[in-house]
């Protein structure tokens, strides 16, 4: 770990803005073999390239295979407030699921279901915040997606339910809830007990509404806040409108209800 932490407007403007590298730095880097390559810093990840930035550091990142560890910089701990578009994808029925295919083939459900959500994820340029249990989580940082944020999440959302096959005949192969919010959240690298990062993630009141989005989500709807739905800047036609109910919220949440066109 570097021996100095990036202070909170360090955080802002990488989150914001991205990694601010010297144009010659990213040309070197496309002169090395080869691809894939880092979005931001051109290094690449395979060849002798790849070997020499394995040496300087600069490996694949376990979070996005589109950047390097560098350029995100998420060994350290801190980070800043900032506005992002999030989407959070749960399975419906899960645990119907896993008593009807039994423990081994559910697993082999659930990893496609992952696979899947992660490349539609990060071609979209998102963050893969996690993966857990029946859920899938992207965060759109403005430094890494750019300011149509709202827009990739809402574009990623629909793709993800296509490809579970919600735009079929035969229905879906895994039924598939999503929520998409814009809002402020906390966004950077939390520490375990010792002060040591354990984990990048979102944290802060929208991200709870946004999981809420998801929950409150049938099988093959988007449920997209009012919030994101204007700042993605789509015009999807005449939407289903909904206000949610959702629990910790004095207020109702509106919402526009997307589905995928059938074939």
């Amino acid at each position: 770990m570097p021996d100095k932490v990036p202070a909170e407007q360090d955080w802002y403007k990488f989150l914001t803005e991205g990694e601010t590298l010297p144009r010659h730095f990213h040309h070197l880097m496309g002169l090395l073999p080869s691809s894939p390559r880092c979005k931001l810093c051109n290094s690449p990840f395979k060849g002798w390239g790849g070997f020499l930035m394995h040496l300087a550091g600069r490996d694949q990142s376990r979070y996005n295979p589109r950047y390097c560890e560098k350029c995100e910089r998420f060994e350290q701990p801190g980070g800043a407030v900032i506005e992002l578009t999030m989407l959070f994808a749960d399975v419906r029925g899960s645990a119907t699921l896993a008593e009807q295919l039994g423990a081994h083939e559910f697993s082999q459900l659930m990893n496609r279901f992952y696979t899947t959500a992660t490349d539609i994820l990060v071609k979209t340029d998102a963050l893969v915040d996690r993966l857990l249990g029946d859920e899938v989580i992207g965060l759109y940082v403005p430094g890494f997606t750019g300011t149509q944020h709202p827009r990739r999440a809402v574009q990623a959302a629909q793709r993800l339910l296509e490809a579970t096959g919600h735009h079929t005949p035969q229905g879906p192969w895994l039924p598939v809830g999503i929520g998409v919010h814009t809002g402020s959240a906390f966004v950077g690298v939390v520490g375990g007990v010792d002060g040591s990062p354990t984990d990048f993630t979102a944290l802060g009141d929208n991200v709870n509404i946004t999981a809420r989005l998801a929950s409150a989500a049938r099988a093959g709807e988007i449920l997209i806040s009012d919030a994101a739905y204007t700042a993605s800047g789509l015009d999807l036609g005449e939407l289903e409108q909904r206000q949610l109910e959702l629990k910790g919220k004095s207020k109702p949440t509106d919402v526009r209800v997307l589905y995928v066109s059938r074939e």
